[in-house]
């Protein structure tokens, strides 16, 4: 039984290093562990891509549908997004489901400050155009300043680019207010499949504490709260995030 990891912005596949070094040693995680990064995110812009939300979906969907079997599907920030859409349309796709990203598809989530500037004509496209056009050094600062940890930081860094800004930009001003919340309509489809919520109480990008519970509840997830963790939860203390996930997968071979 596989288990698939996607990540979201501005990153790469790197930020799952510390957690899978993290399953693999506790050696009670599915063998194969598998990172899908999404087009622009560590991965080629195909041509004709658009990077939208509704794109993003099929993107996943399409990698999840070669797979022999339903996988294991884990999502963080944007990635924990692609995976609430796609296991809302497709859960004959996955055994379970893991986000730390839900609380966006509820009708009062308000976006974060720095999302809100890159869907601001403008604005956002200077913003990006600094960010990931400036020297690996400075971009790795900027990551370490937000809230990741320094060695995640110094890999993830290495994979921000032109491309990568172009995708934020279009990802962002497609998920506009009421993109999301008109998706989140949906939301109940994913209780299809068991799915647990990673709740970190530092993480203020994620909406209100109320707002992810209420969320979870809609989706039919078990929530595992990350007390004292932030957005990066994972590069931190991926201890914790390994046990969380091994406990909820046992659960399901034993449930």
């Amino acid at each position: 039984m596989p288990a698939v990891f996607v990540h979201g912005n501005p990153e790469t596949a790197a930020v799952w290093d510390l957690l899978l070094a993290e399953l693999k040693a506790a050696g009670a995680a599915p063998a194969d562990l598998i990172c899908l990064s999404p087009p622009g995110f560590g991965a080629p812009l195909p041509p004709g891509f658009g990077a939208t939300v509704g794109e993003y979906r099929d993107w996943l969907i399409g990698e999840l549908a070669r797979f022999a079997e339903p996988v294991d599907l884990v999502g963080h920030d944007w990635g924990g997004g692609h995976v609430l859409n796609a296991v809302m349309n497709r859960p004959d796709l996955v055994r379970s489901w893991a986000s730390d990203t839900i609380a966006a598809f509820e009708p009062d989530y308000v976006w974060h400050e720095l999302a809100q500037r890159w869907q601001t004509p403008g604005i956002g496209e200077a913003d990006v155009a600094a960010r990931f056009g400036a020297p690996v050094e400075q971009r790795i600062a900027t990551l370490i300043e937000r809230g990741m940890g320094e060695a995640a930081a110094e890999r993830v860094a290495q994979g921000q680019n032109e491309a990568m800004g172009r995708a934020v930009i279009a990802l962002y001003t497609s998920a506009m207010p009421p993109v999301m919340a008109e998706l989140g309509r949906d939301l109940e489809n994913a209780a299809r499949r068991p799915g647990l919520v990673f709740l970190a109480t530092e993480d203020h990008a994620a909406g209100t504490t109320e707002q992810r519970c209420r969320a979870a509840r809609r989706a039919g997830a078990r929530v595992e709260v990350l007390d004292g963790l932030g957005h990066w939860w994972m590069t931190h203390d991926p201890a914790r995030g390994a046990e969380a996930l091994t406990r909820f997968w046992a659960s399901l071979d034993h449930g």
